[in-house]
């Protein structure tokens, strides 16, 4: 093989090496943009309107939580764990009609533990551990952020700067559902894909068939009815 033939080829594949790399950069951008809408669901737009409207910045913070978090593995509970995180939120939930205040605090503490428990990053750093929990439950992580707020700006000592009771009653029915995914049964699984799949059991599945979980208590179906006493 003459000189000048493999000196062409080489440019050849040069050439093919970089139009292959120019159309990857070009299809990546937008490819990551829809990835990170599915993955984050309604925190992508939280995210957004932090930010702005600037799509590249709230992008680049979405980016960052995933490199950073994205390949955590979330621990099991073991049953007698499980029952007494269930327990504890049970109490907190009939506290919250006498004391709603100390129950918001309590639910802001359990979600912290629960966290660290399944493997987040301890509860000590606190938005390191939001973040890692939006890139594996980012339908569910704004009840922990709405649940924390509430618990901090309760505890202020400042009366105007306390929420309401019903913005503390949403705060618990908005951080039960983070909690609920947190000790649900069976596998939970983050796919790539950026959507969850939790394998529950059936009979916990028929018990919340009517907004029922009578396996827990019988005030978690009647907590978004029943109003607290002013504290």
């Amino acid at each position: 093989m003459s000189t000048g033939l493999i000196i062409a080829l080489i440019v050849i594949v040069a050439a093919v090496i970089v139009v292959a790399a120019v159309l990857g950069m070009r299809n990546r951008g937008p490819r990551g943009g829809r990835d990170l809408k599915r993955r984050f669901g309604p925190e992508y737009d939280r995210t957004l309107a932090r930010h702005d409207g600037d799509t590249k910045a709230a992008e680049r913070e979405l980016g960052g939580r995933v490199e950073r978090h994205g390949s955590l593995r979330e621990q099991p509970l073991e049953p007698a764990q499980r029952e007494q995180f269930e327990a504890r939120w049970a109490a907190a939930q009939e506290r919250f009609v006498d004391a709603p205040r100390e129950a918001v605090a309590e639910a802001d503490q359990l979600l912290s533990e629960l966290a660290a428990v399944r493997g987040f990053p301890d509860g000590g750093e606190y938005e390191e551990q939001l973040a890692a929990l939006s890139v594996h439950h980012a339908h569910h992580v704004h009840g922990y952020r709405h649940v924390h707020r509430v618990a901090r700006v309760s505890a202020s000592g400042q009366d105007g700067d306390r929420a309401d009771t019903e913005e503390m009653r949403e705060a618990m029915v908005e951080g039960r559902a983070l909690f609920e995914e947190l000790t649900a049964e069976g596998r939970h699984t983050g796919r790539n894909d950026g959507t969850d799949r939790t394998e529950k059991s059936p009979a916990r599945a028929a018990d919340r068939t009517d907004g029922r979980d009578e396996s827990r208590s019988p005030l978690p179906w009647s907590f978004n009815r029943r109003h607290a006493k002013g504290s």
